[in-house]
């Protein structure tokens, strides 16, 4: 057993302990918050060197091992071409989402799942609870994607604070948030909310 595998990996677990979350020796399959893109690229403002290396290595780990998540109509894939640049950027997370359009087609790298939209809560697979009535609409994508997917795979978060609110109430209906970085996170959230 790895340090990896005994890392708390609960919602809020590594976040509160103020721990980083490294990629075990085996990967499930993951659905991988923009953010996480974003940090690993550099491209996220005040988060720690250790952060930054922390994503790198999960989505490294992903390329050589792993497998990701993504909805059929590619709202997500669009999020990730619109926010880096996979055509001639030289970040991991740009690596990263070179190696998604690669393997958009591949099962055994990439599954997808059909979302299915619904007017109030914007899929009929995100969750209908009050407490996630506020929930960022543009990231309800990767929600109605975990709760579509039947094994609900985990969603990997890197540092955007909101996050913390809402992982509790998601983790009741089988969603599993993985902050990667849970230093940055706890700090982000107590400048932005005071708690």
């Amino acid at each position: 057993m790895t340090p990896a595998d005994t890392m708390p990996t609960s919602p809020n677990a590594c976040a509160a302990a103020g721990q980083l979350l490294p990629p075990p020796q085996q990967l499930d399959a993951c659905v991988v918050d923009t953010n996480v893109i974003l940090v690993a690229n550099g491209q996220h403002p005040g988060v720690s060197e250790t952060c930054v290396q922390t994503c790198q290595a999960w989505l490294e780990a992903l390329m050589a091992r792993g497998r990701i998540v993504l909805d059929e109509g590619f709202e997500i894939l669009h999020e990730y071409r619109h926010k880096t640049d996979p055509e001639a950027g030289q970040g991991a997370g740009d690596a990263f989402v070179r190696w998604a359009l690669h393997h958009v087609n591949d099962p055994v790298r990439c599954e997808r799942v059909a979302l299915q939209p619904e007017p109030v809560w914007g899929y009929q697979h995100f969750p209908h609870a009050e407490r996630l009535w506020d929930f960022d609409r543009a990231d309800r994508k990767f929600i109605a994607v975990a709760c579509t997917h039947p094994a609900h795979p985990p969603i990997l978060q890197a540092a955007d604070s909101k996050w913390m609110d809402w992982a509790p109430c998601l983790a009741e209906f089988g969603i599993d948030v993985r902050f990667l970085c849970g230093g940055d996170v706890r700090q982000f959230h107590l400048h932005k909310f005071g708690r």
